[in-house]
């Protein structure tokens, strides 16, 4: 993928205010559409360095993936990343699916950012990141419930994470 090349491209629909056309543009070009997709909405922005992103709509339902209007603000790795956690969730809320525990949904969605085993076209995050959405994942982890069948279910991705973490602090 020439990132050059997209971010010009994502330049040019930030300048024209066609963000939610850029959206959809970014998950084009890296394959993230599901047939559960309904679309992009705004929400509202948190700060200006802060970013936060949505997939809303019931289980079983089309999803819409909310996103800041100041969403190309940001590094492009990071919001590559981010509408990929989006887009496992709206994969998640699908018929298909039907993932109920918001918990296990997480879980996947964070660890998705650092393995990438749905979406291996997803570049990879910087160790701050990893760091960031590796510490997130294991909050969720731990709401499972101590010893319960889904902390079994993920306890060798669990193990996966806590290693990932153990050798960014250890190159620190």
């Amino acid at each position: 993928m020439n990132y050059e090349k997209l971010q010009f491209n994502l330049n040019a629909y930030k300048e024209t205010g066609e963000i939610l056309d850029g959206a959809r543009f970014l998950i084009h070009e890296f394959e993230l559409d599901d047939e559960n997709f309904l679309g992009f909405g705004f929400r509202d922005e948190l700060e200006k360095n802060s970013i936060l992103l949505t997939a809303n709509g019931e289980i079983g339902d089309m999803q819409e993936v909310l996103i800041p209007r100041n969403l190309f603000d940001f590094d492009l790795t990071l919001v590559l990343n981010m509408l990929a956690h989006e887009m496992l969730h709206v994969r998640q809320k699908s018929p298909k699916m039907m993932i109920l525990d918001k918990n296990e949904r997480e879980w996947q969605a964070y660890y998705e950012m650092l393995f990438h085993t749905n979406f291996p076209q997803i570049p990879e995050l910087s160790d701050y990141y990893k760091n960031f959405f590796g510490e997130k994942a294991l909050i969720y982890y731990g709401r499972m419930g101590e010893g319960s069948e889904l902390q079994l279910k993920y306890l060798e991705q669990k193990l996966e994470v806590e290693k990932l973490l153990q050798d960014i602090k250890n190159k620190a």
